[in-house]
């Protein structure tokens, strides 16, 4: 069980490296990788690790190859790849508990690969499948190779401390689809119930579940309240502790905020680079002007907890990373050249002792540590280069400010105007990229009433806008009919009602702590520092990010969360279905308001039909010192991936 300080992805290492110890509860005492007994000794023997596509997608972003090897893994592999024989060491196996793996799981033990098999399923492991796998290992005589089975119950993957997605490829368009059959649809649902309940049971903590009534999130808390009421042990838990609240979200209560430009650091990343599983990947062209310049390929694993930079930057607006930045790279320089000049450039490996002076021992040996961050922050200065190339080439600012005006009602009282602004935008060539006009156009579409026709006339003249580009380039014409078809989707939803209205999507304009330092102010300090290498990459766009500073609104999930977590009345809270494991039955909410009720000290909010990085964010403006909200979604999307999936639907 986890204490209440522990995050998810804490909780999931702790699980692993019980795992890769034989599933030996002293294992779980050794935190810290360097009290670990050394690799290959009694009580950390070598071991082989197995797994599939889905598994290594749940390790890898929580244990390096490094940290594997301390914990005694000498290879990793693929269960599904052609493997030799290493009869005298142990394999630990990591995989979905499907028919074809126990069957390659089943002929490896026939032919001896490993001294014994310890099988781990990510999931439970269905009473038929383990009689069947039992079947095959009797028969081929290797029954005495499987050391033991156990469901771990990890089946989500945690990208970081309070963000995890199941990993659940096109599930918007798959629970949308008018193909999906409603045998399709059950199965959906009890997957993403596992994949719950997986969470849960790694915290270890019952939780309250709440979500709107009917529909897919009903489903989804009703199979997961059934599958923690029935579970043997977890309701033994008697812990006193604050319970987390579970709050079960449709991705058709909101689908501005998938869509909408967005002005935070890693949300950019997110959305302008090509980003996966913490891995960011652009290319840097060198000597532009030059009549052959060089392009090369960078890439940069990123840890968003333990990376100091990223870390305390990765929510702050764009421009104030920028700043940041720059004044924590000139900070490090300056702190290295004094080490340096000090040591009268001597090489920091000569003891400095010989000095007589023990602070400035100090400082050598602080050095390597300043260098390393350095490293760090050079890094990061490289990542917002490439974010602010894309910032400056198609406008974002300029979209961000206008979605964000309308989302936020700015044009409520004159629709016209709206129109008129979202025209300019669509019917100006050089202005964004398809898919940013593509993505106003949807935006405009949810946040108002315009007519059919009226969205039909936006359309014609983002037709005629990109009518050259299309013609030129293919991957221009996909992306223009796919997007076309997303906006003809939308406004199907629009008519059948199937999506909240215009004046419920608009978002209520809240502003940050601290939000209300002007624009201007935050800028020009920016600018002062343009010289400094960081802050140099604004030169040429000093006008194209003043737009992306200023307040943040909450997002319809933010409202929702900090609705439930207060009990606010007149909100969800007296609407929404109140599901509580250790209780029979449905509870009666209106019961409960005339009682006191525990302080919500963690929340977990999931989104069914993919979530995204703005999302994710905009939620922490309702954690606090006393709360902690975490973050998850049936798969984690950019704007790009998630217009590609309503494109299908249209």
């Amino acid at each position: 069980m986890t204490t209440p300080e522990m995050s998810l992805k804490a909780a999931q290492v702790k699980a692993v490296h019980r795992m890769l110890a034989f599933n030996e509860e002293s294992a779980a005492t050794y935190d810290n990788d360097f009290s670990l007994p050394p690799a290959g000794s009694s009580n950390n023997q070598w071991k082989i690790l197995i797994y599939d596509a889905a598994c290594r997608s749940i390790i890898s972003p929580i244990l390096s190859v490094q940290q594997l090897r301390r914990r005694g893994v000498t290879l990793h592999l693929l269960l599904n790849s052609e493997r030799e024989a290493i009869p005298d060491v142990p394999a630990i196996y990591f995989c979905r508990p499907t028919k074809e793996n126990l069957a390659i799981i089943a002929q490896d033990c026939a032919k001896g690969l490993y001294a014994r098999a310890h099988l781990n399923f990510v999931t439970k492991l269905d009473r038929e499948l383990m009689e069947e796998f039992a079947k095959l290992v009797v028969q081929t005589g290797s029954l005495d190779k499987v050391a033991s089975v156990h469901d771990q119950y990890l089946d989500y993957v945690c990208l970081e401390k309070r963000l995890f997605s199941l990993h659940k490829v096109n599930s918007y368009a798959i629970y949308n689809g008018s193909g999906t059959t409603e045998a399709m649809m059950e199965q959906a649902m009890t997957d993403i119930a596992y994949g719950l309940f997986s969470v849960v049971a790694t915290l270890g903590h019952i939780p309250i579940i709440r979500c709107p009534k009917g529909g897919a999130p009903e489903m989804v808390a009703r199979k997961l309240n059934r599958m923690i009421s029935e579970h043997p042990t977890l309701l033994r838990n008697k812990s006193s502790i604050t319970r987390p609240l579970v709050v079960i979200l449709d991705r058709n209560a909101d689908l501005i905020t998938p869509i909408q430009h967005t002005s935070t650091y890693q949300a950019l990343i997110d959305d302008l680079l090509k980003h996966q599983a913490n891995r960011v990947e652009f290319e840097v062209v060198q000597d532009p002007d030059s009549n052959r310049p060089k392009k090369t390929q960078k890439r940069f694993d990123l840890d968003p907890d333990e990376d100091r930079f990223y870390s305390a930057h990765k929510f702050q607006p764009f421009p104030e990373a920028i700043e940041s930045n720059g004044a924590e790279l000139q900070e490090v320089t300056a702190r290295e050249q004094e080490i340096r000049s000090k040591t009268g450039g001597a090489d920091p490996a000569v003891d400095p002792l010989s000095s007589g002076a023990n602070d400035l021992a100090n400082a050598v040996e602080s050095l390597p540590a300043l260098l390393n961050r350095k490293k760090q922050l050079e890094i990061h200065t490289s990542i917002l280069q490439a974010v602010m190339n894309e910032v400056a080439a198609r406008d974002v600012p300029q979209f961000y400010e206008l979605e964000s005006a309308l989302a936020t009602g700015t044009y409520k009282n004159d629709p016209a105007k709206a129109k008129q602004k979202v025209l300019a935008f669509v019917g100006d060539a050089d202005k964004g990229s398809v898919e940013d006009k593509i993505r106003l156009i949807m935006v405009y579409a949810l946040t108002t009433a315009a007519k059919t026709a009226e969205l039909d006339e936006v359309g014609t003249a983002l037709q005629q806008a990109c009518e050259m580009k299309a013609a030129q380039d293919a991957s221009v014409r996909q992306v223009l009919s796919n997007g076309l078809k997303a906006i003809s989707y939308l406004k199907k939803l629009r008519s059948m009602h199937m999506i909240p209205s215009a004046a419920d999507m608009l978002q209520e304009l809240q502003a940050t702590p601290g939000g209300e330092k002007s624009s201007s102010h935050v800028f020009s300090s920016l600018m002062a520092k343009a010289t400094t290498q960081a802050t140099d990459l604004l030169a040429k766009a000093t006008d194209k990010v003043t737009s992306m500073l200023g307040k943040i609104n909450k997002h319809h999930a933010t409202v929702v969360v900090e609705n439930l977590c207060e009990m606010k009345p007149g909100t969800e809270d007296e609407t929404y279905l109140y599901l509580d494991p250790k209780v029979k039955g449905d509870v009666d909410v209106i019961k409960l308001q005339a009682m006191t009720r525990a302080t919500v000290r963690e929340a977990i909010a999931f989104v069914i039909g993919g979530g995204c990085y703005g999302e994710y964010q905009n939620l922490q403006m309702v954690a606090n010192d006393r709360r902690q909200i975490s973050y998850g979604s049936t798969e984690l999307l950019n704007a790009s991936a998630f217009l590609s999936q309503v494109g299908q639907l249209g």
